[in-house]
C-alpha cells in the first residue's frame, strides 16, 4: 500500500469519528445507553455516558440509568451524585427515591441519607424501614486496662535514683482501670440527629512518698464523663457537628505535712472532687470517593486550659464502605506550649464478609488529648506517644452487632522532687497500658 493511500486512509478514519461524534445527540444517547441498561452491560453504559457527558449531553434518563450501572456493581460513591442530580430532576420516582437513599447509605453518608427521606412517599418510608421511635442506636461497651510495668516500678528505688536527700519526693503509678459506656443515638426530624454518651472510669492507682523515708497508699480515682453530640447536613452536602464533653470526678492524694510546730511529719490521704470540659465542633463533606474534615476542639483538663485543631481525609478506594484509608494531623496550643504539630493518626477500615474490622496508630505527644471519636480523651496525669488500637466487629442478627478492640498505648510521667515546697527536678518514667474492650449495640 502506497503512503498517499494510508495517509487518505487515516483521514477518512478521522472524519468517520469526528461525523460520529457530531452525530451523538440527545435522542442517539437515550437509545443506546437504554439498549446497555436492558443488556445489563454496566461498563459500556458507564463509558457511554461518560462521552456524551464530555460533548455536553446530559438528561434525567441518563443520570438514572448511570447511578444505576455504577450501583449494580457496588460503587455507591460514584453512584449516588447522578441519583441525586436525577432526584433534582424528578421526586415523584419511587425506584429512584430508593437508590438515592441506599445509595448514600452504603456510601456512608447516613446523615445526607436522611435528609431525603422527608420529601421521599410513604410507600418508599414503610419500604425502608422508617423508625417509627426516635431512637435510633444503643451500645454498650465494657473494659479492662492495666499497666504491665507496674510492679517493676514499683519496686524501683527513685529516690536514690534523683538523689533525694531531705527533699521530698512523690510518684504514682498506674495499676490498673476498668470503664462501662453507654451510647445513645436519636433523631429530632430527619435532619437532625444528637448522639450520647455516658462513662464511668474507675481507676486504681499507687502513691509513693519518700521523706525522710518511703511511704505508699492506694488511691482511687472515680470519673463521669458526659457527651452530647448533635449533627446535621447544611445545603446539600455540608456536615456540621457540634459537641460538649463534661468530666466530673473524686481523686484520692495521698501526701506528707508536717505538725506541731513543723516538728513531725504526717501522711494522710484526702479526697478531692475535680471537673473538665472540651467543646468541639466538626465540619466535612463529601466529593467522589474521598471526605475532608476539619475539627476545632476547646477545653480544660487538669488545669490546663487548650486548644486543638485537627483535619483528615477519608479515602475509599471502592467508592463504598468496605475499605477505608484515613490519614489525620492534629495541632495544639496551651498555655505551656505555642500553637504547633502535635499528632499524626492512620485509620483504615475493611469488610471481610460480613465481619468488620478497623484499626488505629496514633503517634505524638499526647497529654490531655482529645480523639478523633469527641469524647475519647486521654487526660490521666502523665501523656502517651503512641497509641495502637485493634476492633473487630460481629454482627448478630440484622439489629445487633458485638465488637471486641484491644488497645496498646505508652504513656510518660514524672517521678516529682520538691526542695523547700517548690517543684525542682523530676525523673521520667515510662509503661505500657493494655486495654480489652467487649461492647454490643443494637439498631432500631
Amino acid at each position: 500500500m502506497s503512503k498517499k493511500l494510508v495517509v487518505i486512509s487515516f483521514l477518512l478514519m478521522l472524519f468517520s469519528v469526528s461525523y460520529a461524534q457530531e452525530k451523538m445527540n440527545d435522542r442517539v444517547v437515550d437509545i443506546q445507553s437504554y439498549q446497555l441498561f436492558r443488556e445489563e452491560k454496566w461498563p459500556e453504559l458507564i463509558q457511554l455516558s461518560e462521552e456524551a457527558r464530555a460533548q455536553g449531553i446530559d438528561f434525567y434518563y441518563l443520570q438514572y440509568r448511570t447511578g444505576i450501572a455504577w450501583y449494580k456493581q457496588g460503587k455507591y460513591r460514584k453512584a449516588c451524585q447522578y441519583f441525586i442530580d436525577a432526584y433534582a430532576k424528578d421526586q415523584s420516582d419511587n425506584w429512584l427515591q430508593e437508590y438515592v437513599y441506599y445509595s448514600l447509605l452504603f456510601s456512608g453518608r447516613k446523615l445526607e441519607a436522611n435528609k431525603y427521606i422527608s420529601s421521599f412517599s410513604q410507600e418508599v418510608k414503610e419500604k425502608i424501614g422508617l423508625r417509627k421511635t426516635a431512637v435510633d442506636f444503643l451500645a454498650y461497651e465494657t473494659n479492662y486496662g492495666f499497666n504491665q510495668d507496674f510492679d517493676e516500678l514499683r519496686g524501683r528505688d527513685f529516690s536514690s535514683e534523683v538523689n533525694l536527700g531531705e527533699d521530698y519526693g512523690e510518684g504514682y503509678f498506674l495499676k490498673s482501670y476498668t470503664q462501662q459506656s453507654l451510647d445513645l443515638s436519636h433523631h429530632i426530624g430527619s435532619n437532625f440527629t444528637v448522639n450520647h454518651n455516658l462513662s464511668y472510669y474507675h481507676v486504681t492507682r499507687d502513691a509513693i512518698v519518700n521523706w525522710g523515708k518511703q511511704t505508699s497508699s492506694p488511691i482511687r480515682v472515680n470519673q463521669f464523663n458526659y457527651y452530647i453530640n448533635p449533627a446535621w447536613v447544611i445545603g446539600k452536602k455540608f456536615n456540621i457537628s457540634p459537641s460538649l464533653l463534661y468530666i466530673w470526678g473524686t481523686s484520692d492524694v495521698y501526701a506528707g505535712k508536717l505538725i506541731n510546730n513543723y516538728k513531725d511529719k504526717v501522711f494522710d490521704l484526702k479526697e478531692f472532687k475535680y471537673s473538665d470540659y472540651v467543646f468541639s465542633t466538626a465540619f466535612w463533606s463529601d466529593f467522589g470517593n474521598v471526605s475532608p474534615g476539619l475539627e476545632l476542639n476547646i477545653g480544660n483538663i487538669n488545669n490546663l486550659d487548650f486548644k486543638q485543631l485537627s483535619a483528615w481525609i477519608t479515602y475509599y478506594p471502592l467508592s463504598n464502605t468496605k475499605l477505608f484509608i484515613r490519614p489525620r494531623v492534629y495541632f495544639k496550643s496551651s498555655p505551656e506550649e505555642s500553637f504547633a504539630f502535635n499528632t499524626f493518626e492512620i485509620s483504615a477500615g475493611a469488610s471481610i464478609g460480613k465481619i468488620y474490622i478497623s484499626g488505629q496508630y496514633l503517634r505524638g505527644d499526647m497529654k490531655n488529648f482529645v480523639e478523633s471519636t469527641g469524647y475519647t480523651v486521654f487526660n490521666l496525669p502523665g501523656k502517651s506517644d503512641y497509641k495502637i488500637m485493634g476492633s473487630i466487629y460481629f454482627p448478630i442478627d440484622k439489629k445487633y452487632q458485638f465488637v471486641l478492640r484491644y488497645i496498646n498505648r505508652s504513656v510518660k510521667e514524672n517521678y516529682q522532687v520538691y526542695t523547700l515546697g517548690e517543684k525542682s527536678t523530676n525523673l521520667e518514667y515510662k509503661y505500657l497500658i493494655h486495654t480489652i474492650t467487649a461492647g454490643i449495640s443494637w439498631k432500631f
